[in-house]
């Protein structure tokens, strides 16, 4: 019987808010994409059947099961080694969640899973500003800090498949509440809970006028425009967050000799604010061999296109499996 190369996988980005699926090719080309709202799926169960109803339309659109070989998925901590998303402290499926096998058992090919900054870092390896690089740190700035380690030409998971929980590195002790349980985690001062924090405590520092002090809603992309408009108590907030950022990528570094962090999510889209302030902490603190020497680096991918890349450059990774051969 002749064998049969198949040259399409499946890329599945699932973010708190939405799901992005795709067709891709061997050459990286986006050839038919799907969504669905995650957000509508409070319930795993519903949410893996929909997907996998999703899945299911691709193949089928895309020349069936006789083209497409695996299915690799970017998820909020997902372990590459289980297959599970385990217990996420963002997403609203608590506990183990063996979603990998979830989805092969009903759609009847390998399916592999992973957290959100392994896929990046695949995404940026194979396609983005981190080619070429053989050592780099992912940084996923957003509702939460992930963070990724590939180490001489690949991903460091690590033991237990956690390796790179930069966000859970503790910056004071006993300092903020982290969503993780513990306190005075680095995600409590950089993500986006904690930078809303910064600024009611700059707020309540000073009595200068801000626009912060009028903003219906603060969030980091409102306060990085109140810094575009030159508000001081603004830029106090970012040149802080800059600060305990550099503070923590400092030590990161000093073990693992990175050629470059790499930032992806809306946060540091507030550029020199944040990032400026950090590369100077960063410097005043790292191993002095390396100072100066560690660049920073903002994605240029749009996020989604480079996610969905990035999980199917996991998806060839994984063994193939098919009930249907």
């Amino acid at each position: 019987m002749e064998q049969i190369t198949k040259k399409r996988v499946i890329g599945v980005d699932i973010s708190l808010e939405e799901t992005t699926l795709a067709v891709v090719d061997v050459r990286g080309n986006i050839l038919d994409k799907r969504s669905l709202s995650t957000e509508d799926y409070p319930e795993i169960n519903n949410f893996a059947a929909t997907l996998s109803d999703k899945i299911m339309e691709l193949v089928e659109a895309n020349g069936g099961y006789e083209a497409i070989r695996s299915v690799g998925i970017s998820a909020p901590s997902g372990n590459f080694m289980t297959g599970c998303i385990e217990n996420s402290g963002n997403m609203p499926w608590k506990g183990v969640i063996p979603l990998a096998v979830m989805l092969r058992d009903r759609i009847g090919l390998a399916v592999a899973l992973t957290n959100n900054a392994h896929v990046i870092a695949l995404g940026e390896s194979a396609f983005g500003c981190a080619h070429g690089m053989r050592d780099f740190i992912i940084l996923s700035m957003g509702t939460g800090l992930g963070s990724c380690v590939f180490a001489d030409g690949r991903v460091n998971l690590g033991h237990e498949g956690f390796a790179g929980e930069v966000g859970h590195t503790m910056l004071y002790h006993n300092g903020r509440q982290c969503g993780c349980g513990n306190k005075g985690c680095l995600e409590a001062y950089v993500a986006a809970k904690g930078i809303v924090l910064t600024a009611k405590e700059v707020m309540a520092e000073s009595s200068k006028p801000s626009l912060m002090r009028s903003a219906e809603k603060l969030s980091p992309k409102i306060i990085s425009h109140f810094c575009n408009e030159g508000d001081e108590l603004a830029i106090e907030v970012f040149r802080r967050t800059g600060y305990y950022l550099g503070l923590g990528l400092a030590n990161y570094a000093s073990v693992f000799d990175p050629e470059a962090f790499i930032f992806t999510g809306g946060i540091p889209k507030a550029g020199k604010w944040l990032l400026d302030p950090a590369l100077e902490t960063f410097n005043s603190h790292v191993f002095h061999n390396i100072e100066n020497k560690v660049q920073f680096l903002v994605s240029e991918l749009d996020d989604r296109e480079r996610d969905v890349l990035g999980a199917s450059v996991l998806a060839w990774d994984v063994k193939e499996y098919s009930l249907f051969k």
